[in-house]
């Protein structure tokens, strides 16, 4: 790793992280930025690009210390956790302090951290321009550095005023990386608007998904979509899932039918509070839960090291983020597999997702007769999935609590004691 030119505290930082050889998205990023040059990185997830930027972030701050140094922006909330994490493990031996400013979570608490200047801020765009506007005394015109993390998801989300604003309020005198999966015309705008004569590094010009993945479809009616989903569930039990829905919704729904057929599922999901989110992120990834049921909120460069099979129950209408469903499994160098659900409805979608990676994919082998054989057990099981839905639809509407985890329903019927409290009518 020294010959990178890292000064050997973040070599050893990186020996204890157990990162021994640099991925191909540091060797070529890592020396142009620390020559000083704006970067922009295409790399695939998985791909190691969080190192890529904190790396260079936390040279130039040993040599230049300074508060409030450098920006991450990320498009969803647990990225910047992850990210956030990453810097504090490489940067813990040199004391660098980093501050999340994400929504969902308490502003005031946030304003404290920031009072505090931290040297790196990880943040969504929206909350930091509310900062930028309301907190008293915060600025950023002293920012050596700004990071994208997964630039065209940004933009996609319609960030893109508020990374305009934040465009404006740091200096121009400022290095930026701007790192993308994938090169949208968006990100080719905002290319030229915040880097000056990038280096450009990519490690995967096509999209492409890992070598070691193995990607299968089935092709099933949508009737029968919940029962195939237990048939493989059952198949290939054993190994860890995470099965990508189209709403939250239909997470929910998905998430209490397979926990009234026995299986540890839990949901995450936008209408979840955030500590909900995390909470079943760290359940999932401490292997207390077998099944992680997501939109596409976790499709995004979340590292979860041993997810062994994604499924795409919903068929994702965007072909580019099949690539980064998928890429949940088989993450640095370990092997692992995908199942597309194709349903008599998906088949044009399903031959773009083909078309984009390149690939004809494989049917996984099923029998049929036995998925048959659990359609009752599964109907029964969607009935009280329907029903407990419709309870908690009612319940958050009484009280407006967003309890949506699997103790919640039971707990509260024991509690209550089965027996409804009148509220009086105001």
């Amino acid at each position: 790793m020294g010959k990178k030119g890292v000064t050997d505290v973040l070599c050893e930082a990186c020996d204890q992280l157990g990162w021994k050889v640099p991925t191909k998205i540091q060797i070529e990023a890592i020396p142009v930025a620390l020559q000083g040059r704006d970067v922009i990185g295409l790399a695939e997830t998985g791909s190691g690009k969080t190192g890529a930027f904190a790396l260079p972030i936390l040279q130039a701050l040993l040599e230049t210390p300074q508060r409030l140094f450098a920006l991450v922006l990320t498009p969803t909330r647990e990225l910047a956790f992850q990210i956030s994490e990453q810097f504090e493990a490489l940067g813990s031996s040199i004391g660098v302090q980093s501050t999340v400013i994400v929504g969902g979570i308490d502003t005031m608490s946030q304003s404290l951290a920031l009072a505090k200047k931290p040297h790196v801020i990880i943040a969504t765009p929206g909350r930091l321009v509310d900062h930028l506007e309301n907190t008293k005394g915060f600025n950023l015109r002293a920012l050596k550095f700004l990071v994208m993390d997964e630039a065209d998801r940004i933009l996609n989300m319609d960030f893109e005023t508020e990374v305009d604003k934040i465009l404006k309020v740091i200096p121009r005198d400022r290095k930026t990386f701007l790192f993308s999966a994938t090169m949208t015309k968006k990100v080719q705008k905002l290319q030229r608007a915040a880097l000056k004569n990038p280096v450009k590094c990519a490690v995967s010009s096509k999209y492409q998904t890992v070598e070691k993945l193995q990607q299968y479809y089935i092709f099933i009616p949508s009737k029968f979509k919940d029962s195939y989903l237990v048939y493989i569930l059952n198949e290939l039990a054993g190994n860890s899932f995470m099965i990508f829905c189209s709403t939250c919704n239909n997470t929910q729904r998905t998430a209490l039918l397979l926990r009234n057929l026995g299986f540890t599922a839990i949901p995450l999901h936008g209408q979840m509070s955030q500590n909900k989110r995390l909470g079943s992120l760290n359940k999932f990834k401490a292997k207390a839960r077998s099944i992680l049921l997501a939109t596409d909120v976790a499709s995004r460069g979340l590292d979860i090291p041993h997810v062994d099979v994604v499924i795409n129950f919903d068929i994702p209408t965007h072909s580019k983020d099949y690539i980064h469903r998928v890429g949940r499994t088989a993450r640095a160098g370990r092997s692992g597999k995908s199942i597309t659900f194709v349903t008599q409805y998906d088949v044009e979608l399903f031959q773009r997702i083909e078309h984009l990676i390149g690939k004809k994919l494989p049917a996984f082998p099923m029998q049929e007769e036995e998925v048959m054989m659990l359609t009752e057990r599964v109907a029964e099981a969607q009935r009280f999935a329907r029903m407990e839905l419709r309870e908690q639809g009612e319940k958050k509407r009484s009280r407006n609590d967003d309890d949506d985890t699997e103790e919640a329903i039971g707990v509260r019927n024991k509690v209550a004691g089965g027996k409804k409290k009148k509220r009086k009518a105001f």
